[in-house]
């Protein structure tokens, strides 16, 4: 299996001065759920090089057993700050594309044409896409090869539009994962707030929040493991 995980290169809250980036959860957890399960995994992002992790993320009372397993692994850490560039990425390459979350995808990801491509040709390719939390943003420009936006009719979730209030960011992102999704055509659902919640519809394979990580990286390794 080799899978290919895309994180943000975006780092700046708006204009807000605070710094945001991806969510360490959200990579680490479905990382080595796949890693151990025998994957070779390339991280690539917009810029390449260090793709910034969000500071609230990294806090104490976000740790996870991944998240410290991250924090002890010198390879992958490397692997972070060294990321390849999105351009350099051939899709054919890999099996899979996984995307975490985070707030940094809103900015760049969801604009990123080449990250769309990547999305498009992978789906058209019928290799497993996957994201989690805001990482469906990525999917904003993403249309499928009759023109169609990629989640039109599709059983989608990410983050809600109550968890982005109860995290008071509503008013600071460019746009609202929910909102985008169901203006998209998505067939948008979710459960309970923090809770993991997750869907896969065909190709695509969608979680909801941080807590959802896990069960996305479930689905997407039974997805591999039955190919």
């Amino acid at each position: 299996m080799n899978i290919l995980f895309v994180l943000t290169s975006h780092s700046q809250m708006g204009d807000t001065g605070h710094k945001t980036g991806f969510w360490v959860e959200e990579f680490a957890n479905p990382y080595y759920a796949l890693l151990d399960a025998g994957a070779n995994i390339t991280i690539a992002t917009p810029k390449g090089g260090a793709a910034p992790i969000d500071p609230t993320s990294d806090l104490p009372q976000n740790s996870t057993e991944d998240t410290q397993r991250f924090k002890n692994d010198a390879a992958t850490q490397k692997k972070i700050n060294e990321t390849l560039a999105l351009a350099d990425i051939n899709f054919e390459d890999y099996d899979a594309v996984f995307y975490p979350g985070g707030h940094g995808p809103l900015w760049d990801l969801a604009e990123d044409p080449i990250s769309a491509k990547l999305i498009q040709d992978f789906d058209a390719a019928n290799k497993p896409i996957a994201f989690v939390c805001h990482a469906p943003a990525a999917l904003r420009h993403v249309k499928n090869a009759e023109g169609d936006y990629l989640v039109k009719g599709k059983k989608v979730t990410g983050f809600s539009n109550e968890e982005e209030e109860a995290v008071q960011l509503s008013a600071i992102v460019p746009f609202l994962v929910e909102d985008m999704l169901k203006a998209n055509g998505g067939i948008y659902s979710r459960g309970k707030v923090w809770e993991a919640y997750a869907l896969e519809d065909g190709n695509l394979i969608t979680g909801q929040n941080p807590a959802s990580s896990a069960l996305v990286a479930e689905i997407l390794l039974k997805k591999l493991q039955k190919k």
